[in-house]
């Protein structure tokens, strides 16, 4: 699933994108903001996918909080006002959509995100080399260290690998996902989640903490994982 967040000063605005994007069956709209410092607070803590950014807004504008972001989502620029086109391109914004939003040009916004979002349909090609996997996208091997994995993330028929600095959406499932890592430095803790061991920073009750975020153990993984971890 896509996670979306809306910033714009226009509660209008924001009902309106908000109820197009829940229509979507692979995007939900996790949170909205009217304004933009709120929103930056909420993105230095939470993993969003896509943010639907209106320039224009008292205080600080779109323009502003994509200055500020060091590793920024998906970006869809929102205004009234076209003029602001060409200067929201130069932060390397997906696409720029006008008030008051419409379907059509609504469509093809979020057909640009997906082909972004996924990658052209990368894909994780295994390596004689347990230390390495090398990330296919289009005619380009990008090599990854598995020792910079934090955790794996099931996208339906994709899945999205997380480093600290980076983050690769690839084609394939959980199951093939996991015959590819070794096992000896990752485990699966619920259906939807692959975590490396090492990178655990703490446990608590049915929850891991992984670079500040929360990941629950699923029940029937629980004692599996509770066998691999080591206690003093």
């Amino acid at each position: 699933m896509i996670k979306v967040i809306i910033v714009d000063d226009d509660e209008l605005c924001i009902s309106v994108i908000e109820d197009m994007v829940n229509q979507l069956d692979d995007f939900t709209c996790i949170a909205t903001f009217q304004n933009a410092l709120e929103a930056y607070k909420y993105l230095n803590n939470k993993q969003v996918d896509v943010i639907f950014l209106d320039v224009e807004m008292p205080k600080m504008g779109g323009i502003e909080l994509l200055k500020n972001l060091s590793n920024p989502p998906l970006v869809v620029m929102i205004t009234s006002h076209e003029e602001f086109a060409l200067e929201s391109y130069e932060y390397n914004v997906t696409d720029f959509l006008k008030k008051p939003a419409e379907w059509p040009r609504f469509i093809k916004t979020i057909e640009k995100i997906r082909n972004q979002f996924f990658d052209s349909g990368a894909q994780l090609v295994e390596s004689s080399d347990q230390e390495q996997v090398f990330i296919k996208t289009d005619s380009k091997l990008v090599q990854l260290n598995l020792s910079e994995v934090l955790w794996v993330e099931a996208l339906g028929n994709y899945i999205r690998v997380y480093t600290e600095k980076d983050k690769f959406t690839v084609l394939s499932t959980m199951k093939e996902i996991e015959s590819k890592l070794p096992s000896k430095d990752f485990i699966r803790v619920q259906r939807s989640f692959i975590v490396r061991i090492d990178k655990v920073q703490a446990i608590e009750d049915n929850y891991i903490i992984i670079n500040d975020k929360e990941i629950h153990i699923g029940k029937s993984f629980k004692d599996e994982f509770n066998k691999r971890i080591h206690f003093l």
